[in-house]
């Protein structure tokens, strides 16, 4: 089942980023090849940004890629390694699951309004921040009761042996 949701994660991120490169090209065309700017397409190059980004962070991009600073975590054993990706997970996570209320209330206040060009509701064009934030979540209580059972630091130290 974990298999089929990264894959169909992977699926929609691909087309997402398909879709943005094909508006700019659409956009390239229309200004330099006709002379004829389009504003849609700034607008949906911005959102389907947006969208890019968010997706691939909250669904894609494994933890391990992620851009991290961990001089004082290789220095460090393993009993207090497991403390730290517990206090860790417990803030991101924490954090995260505290502002969900208020990030879900923010964005679906923004439904209201609209962008100027395509009127698409701004409530779709930062709904995937409420996923991240969803994301950050299940991935944070994941890794915590990885790091309970230690499993995560076992994985850990086959990866750098």
């Amino acid at each position: 089942m974990l298999h089929g949701f990264k894959t169909a994660a992977n699926a929609i991120g691909g087309t997402l980023f398909l879709a943005l490169f094909g508006v700019f090209l659409v956009q390239i065309g229309a200004r330099f090849g006709f002379n004829q700017p389009l504003p849609w397409t700034d607008e949906a190059a911005v959102v389907l940004y947006i969208w890019v980004i968010l997706w691939a962070a909250a669904f894609m991009v494994p933890e391990r890629e992620h851009v991290v600073f961990d001089l004082v975590w290789n220095s460090m054993g393993r009993r207090t390694r497991q403390v730290m990706l517990i206090v860790g997970n417990l803030m991101i996570g924490g954090l995260a699951l505290v502002g969900l209320p208020a990030t879900w209330d923010y964005v679906h206040f923004m439904a209201r309004e609209g962008t100027p060009v395509l009127e698409m509701p701004m409530m779709w064009v930062y709904l995937p921040f409420v996923l991240l934030m969803v994301a950050l979540v299940v991935r944070s209580t994941w890794a915590i009761w990885q790091a309970v059972r230690g499993e995560s630091l076992e994985t850990e130290l086959r990866n750098l042996s």
